[in-house]
């Protein structure tokens, strides 16, 4: 029998062949099947493939061993901070008191004292959150980043409303993340972009020039996508402040301040975290996601519905009474196994894991950024934060692109970083090499940049069919996004 992983499941399906037999039905099941009305009754067997439990495991084994992961290979995918999950955190969410309790449960009469452990998890989650992020209070609803980011300007919008502001702008910068215009736009703001000054930041006289009654809020990630960070955020705090807009804080990047300051000192008013990047909870395809949002006292009666309460008597509950909420954003509580996970992460670092968290990441990057510089142009020679980015503008003016060099990272075992982003830089090439990765990584991944730098002075033609090593090689990426076919 051929298991080859290039072979589809149905292409290896031989007829008669079993991998598994299900038992007779009872008569008792059998009078119960005779009741379903023939519409809904199959009037053939299910064309599925018939293979042997083997050829199943041998298929998707093999299938498992194509994929770039954290767990396989260093990831250094730049303002996602894919980062190792510990397997501890895994075992806690797994345990049977948690992966076996109904959401209904709090609804039932009595049975709120059976998710009393679920709910003090919310509870202390988001107090800890709170503290790290320098809130006044937490919601854990949001189901991913971009979620949180809704939720976070749908409770600006509410709050602007409610002081019958009529504002209609939210300002974000030319470098950040492609969902914070989004989520503006579906909030029913304008955008209004500000271009960031020689220095890589915000450009100050561009932005006060932007700020207007009409502003809402404005969005930052901070440190910024250039991986560099906003040194006048005081001022810019201030400055909004003053016409009633409301600072937001994008927190995909905020591995790097872990630990190290709390985005409510700087002057921000809402703030959403990515659990699935800070807080090591499987991330993209090993997801799901947590976006949670914080808030500063202004904000809280407008914060999503269920809210958890701890009781006078130390029990905790789910309160649905409020008057301002913007209202339900998630079914239930959110992505509850994500958010345990997180929990558990939090308890096991600890202060002081936090904090090293944050030193170890800005340490790394700024170990890679010092390595590459004499190969790349650097766009912004600064001491970095957590990322570094670079332009291959040099490599690209003899024919090999930021997207070559990402491809002849595969061959060489290494998930490429995130390329041409941000915007502002032309061929950007973007590393995050987090606080997980060893010194021994981050030098095997300097030398294969390197080695591919001279490699591109030696033979850029090579290129064009890079990768080599893999199953699928090199495609045509603007026929695939026009020409999308899903084959099963």
């Amino acid at each position: 029998m051929n298991t080859s992983p290039s072979q589809l499941i149905f292409e290896q399906s031989v007829p008669g062949r079993r991998g598994c037999t299900l038992p007779k039905l009872t008569p008792a099941e059998a009078a119960c099947a005779l009741r379903i009305p023939n519409k809904y009754l199959a009037t053939k067997p299910p064309e599925l493939p018939e293979v042997s439990e083997l050829d199943v495991v041998r298929h998707f084994t093999n299938l498992s061993r194509k994929n770039f992961s954290v767990d396989t290979h260093f990831y250094p995918l730049g303002s996602c901070t894919m980062k190792y999950n510990p397997k501890i955190c895994e075992k806690i969410a797994a345990l049977d008191g948690f992966a076996g309790l109904h959401p209904l449960l709090p609804q039932l009469r009595g049975g709120g004292m059976l998710t009393q452990g679920a709910l003090e998890v919310l509870y202390e989650t988001e107090r800890l959150l709170a503290e790290i992020c320098g809130m006044d209070a937490m919601s854990l609803q949001p189901m991913a980043g971009a979620h949180g980011e809704l939720t976070g300007i749908m409770l600006i919008a509410a709050y602007h409303r409610d002081r019958g502001n009529r504002k209609t702008k939210v300002i974000v910068p030319d470098s950040s993340h492609g969902t914070n215009p989004a989520s503006a736009a579906l909030a029913g703001y304008e955008v209004v972009t500000v271009p960031s000054g020689p220095d890589g930041c915000m450009d100050m006289a561009a932005f006060e020039a932007a700020l207007d009654d009409q502003v809402a809020a404005i969005m930052m990630t901070c440190p910024n996508t250039l991986g560099l960070f906003e040194r006048q955020i005081h001022r810019i705090a201030e400055l909004a402040h003053a016409k009633d807009a409301l600072l937001y804080y994008d927190g995909a990047n905020l591995n790097a301040l872990l630990g190290q300051c709390h985005p409510g000192d700087l002057g921000f008013d809402v703030v959403h975290i990515n659990l699935h990047k800070t807080f090591a909870t499987p991330h993209g395809g090993g997801g799901p996601g947590a976006g949670p949002v914080g808030v500063k006292a202004a904000l809280i009666p407008f914060l999503p519905i269920s809210v958890v309460v701890k009781r006078d008597d130390g029990t905790y509950a789910l309160e649905y009474t409020r008057e301002k909420s913007i209202g339900y954003i998630a079914p239930f509580y959110g992505n509850f196994g994500v958010i345990l996970k997180a929990y558990a992460y939090l308890l096991l670092l600890g202060r002081d894991g936090l904090q090293a968290v944050s030193e170890n990441a800005v340490l790394a990057a700024n170990y890679i950024k010092e390595k590459l510089k004499p190969h790349f142009d650097l766009p912004f020679d600064h001491t970095c934060m957590h990322e570094c980015v670079f332009d291959a503008g040099r490599q690209a003016a003899r024919g090999v692109h930021a997207i070559d060099i990402a491809k002849a990272l595969i061959d060489r075992g290494f998930h490429p970083p995130t390329v041409y982003f941000p915007l502002v830089v032309h061929e950007a090439i973007m590393i995050e090499p987090t606080e997980t990765e060893s010194k021994e990584d981050l030098d095997r991944f300097i030398a294969a940049m390197i080695e591919i730098v001279e490699q591109a002075k030696a033979n850029p033609a090579a290129f064009a069919a890079l990768p080599v090593t893999m199953p699928v090689t090199r495609l045509d990426e603007t026929k695939a996004e026009k020409n999308m076919k899903f084959r099963v």
